[in-house]
């Protein structure tokens, strides 16, 4: 492994430093600092076109100022915006903070939907779920981001800002929702015609129920979650989680997942006190690595449970109630937060959901408030990714499964008379991983060098916007940041692809 790490270190050093060096002087031959003077007729037009190559050093050859640049950068300094005044590196800092909210978003939502759709998709093969879904991630996939982004600011915020002024929903709506949920569900199950409307009667009355509920509890203009729906809501990820991973007749893990929901319910009550602890003041310092620490208490607790539940496979209970934890307290967190919707939106005049930026400029607040309202500004720009890398993500996982699961150690696990359950997670799912461990570290380094589209219809500052600025500003040391950035990540995420890969797939060495 160290080998390995070298070898490719020193290689991904000398690609940065070759791909650097033709950039700076790609980027020095396409931008001109001097045209604004050049089209001036200011007096004294020759002082200023002066002053600037002097400024600017564009006496010297670009050679010689790519090494100064690449010395000051080893020295941790990676310029100053000219036309500003402002540190490259703090710009830098904030558009990348952006970004990586986005990215981090969205990679998890189109990773997480993306492959469970396509694994099921490709266990429903041919049937009418499977062509559902093609046919639904071809539409995706060819859908331009700019239309997707525009379209979900007019109905998921210009709309939805409009039905918060009077939030009822039509009886009628709630059942006709209620009834596509039921079919979507049963046709995703799939099974014997009995089995099918059993999901079909199951999954319809849970949808109205829910939508009942939010209608009659006044749950848009008060959303919350509370101690029974987060016991309701727990149960039922404790259950999914064990049925997909353990499966429902290991009681040890079924017991240790519903005992972890228990223990979450009884401690939402007590962290309701502690959030209001001044670590979760009006400036929130330390609060991110307050919260990091909490996750890791949440996920101790888990593990204990099942560690104490024993058994020869103590292991997947022990894994069940991390997951199980890990739910509950995001649920709690969510919580909290949406606790703080009510003043939020009476702030911005009851439309709460924004349509540019990444915060809401002079708003002041408590950290909830803060947090509440970066959340707000990634929906929509969420979205638009989620649905695009949503149709990717489906295709690839639907071919690497089926691909999968015609191989002969499927047959032969099966042959044993191992349940399908036991043959699809454990030795299908695992190696419908592999193709997608190098598609998606090279995705996320291209999310993070800019989502350019996206970040211009919703107006937010990222990295993609701060790259078209500078080069629209003849700003190379801000481009030259930037392209810094990217390539090094670009360089990690080849490095990082590899080592996931060997992860997934034994039969690689990288030591070899």
């Amino acid at each position: 492994m160290l080998r390995f790490l070298t070898r490719r270190l020193l290689a991904g050093l000398a690609t940065l430093f070759v791909a650097l060096f033709l950039m700076y002087l790609l980027v020095a031959a396409a931008i001109d600092p001097l045209k604004d003077l050049r089209e001036s007729t200011a007096a004294n037009k020759d002082q200023l076109i002066a002053a600037r190559i002097e400024l600017l050093d564009l006496d010297t050859s670009p050679v010689i100022r790519f090494f100064q640049w690449l010395g000051d950068v080893l020295q941790g300094d990676l310029g100053v915006a000219w036309k500003t005044g402002e540190s490259v590196s703090s710009l830098i800092g904030h558009a990348i903070i952006s970004t990586l909210q986005l990215v981090t978003a969205a990679t998890f939502l189109s990773l997480l939907l993306g492959i469970t759709v396509g694994i099921v998709s490709a266990l429903r093969q041919y049937a009418t779920f499977d062509y559902l879904i093609i046919f639904l991630s071809f539409l995706l996939y060819s859908l331009p981001s700019f239309w997707v982004a525009v379209m979900l600011k007019q109905w998921g915020a210009i709309g939805f800002n409009d039905f918060l002024r009077d939030p009822n929903l039509a009886w009628a709506t709630i059942a006709v929702v209620g009834i596509v949920m039921g079919l979507l569900w049963s046709l995703a199950i799939g099974g014997s015609p009995r089995r099918r409307v059993q999901v079909f009667l199951i999954a319809a009355a849970a949808t109205t129920g829910m939508l009942a509920y939010l209608q009659l509890s006044n749950w848009w203009l008060e959303p919350k979650i509370g101690p029974i729906l987060l016991l309701v809501i727990g149960a039922a990820v404790a259950f999914a989680i064990v049925g997909v991973f353990a499966g429902l007749q290991n009681r040890r893990a079924l017991w240790t997942a519903l005992t972890v929901v228990a223990i979450g319910f009884v401690l939402y009550f007590p962290m309701q006190t502690v959030f209001k602890a001044d670590a979760f003041g009006v400036d929130g310092e330390g609060t991110f690595w307050i919260l990091v620490g909490l996750a890791v208490v949440t996920g101790v607790i888990g593990w204990v449970v099942g560690r104490l539940y024993g058994g020869p496979d103590w292991g997947v209970s022990a894994k069940v109630g991390v997951a199980v934890a890990l739910v509950m307290g995001a649920l709690i967190f969510v919580d909290k937060v949406m606790q703080v919707w009510p003043p939020y939106s009476k702030a911005l005049g009851g439309r709460p959901i924004p349509t540019f930026g990444d915060r809401t400029p002079g708003l002041g607040g408590n950290y909830w408030v803060q947090v509440l309202d970066a959340f707000t500004h990634l929906i929509l720009p969420t979205a638009t990714l989620v649905l695009i890398a949503f149709a990717a993500y489906t295709r690839y996982s639907r071919s690497s499964m089926l691909e999968v699961m015609n191989q002969d150690y499927i047959r032969t696990a099966r042959a044993k008379g191992l349940p399908e359950r036991v043959v699809v997670v454990r030795h299908g799912f695992r190696n419908t991983l592999i193709p997608l461990a190098t598609i998606v570290p090279i995705d996320v380094i291209t999310l993070i060098g800019g989502a350019v589209i996206t970040e211009a219809v919703f107006a937010r500052p990222g990295m993609g916007q701060l790259f078209v600025h500078a080069l629209d500003a003849a700003e190379q040391d801000t481009v030259m940041a930037y392209l810094l950035i990217t390539a090094s990540l670009a360089i990690i995420a080849n490095i990082v692809a590899d080592i996931i890969y060997a992860v997934i797939d034994p039969r690689i060495r990288l030591d070899a």
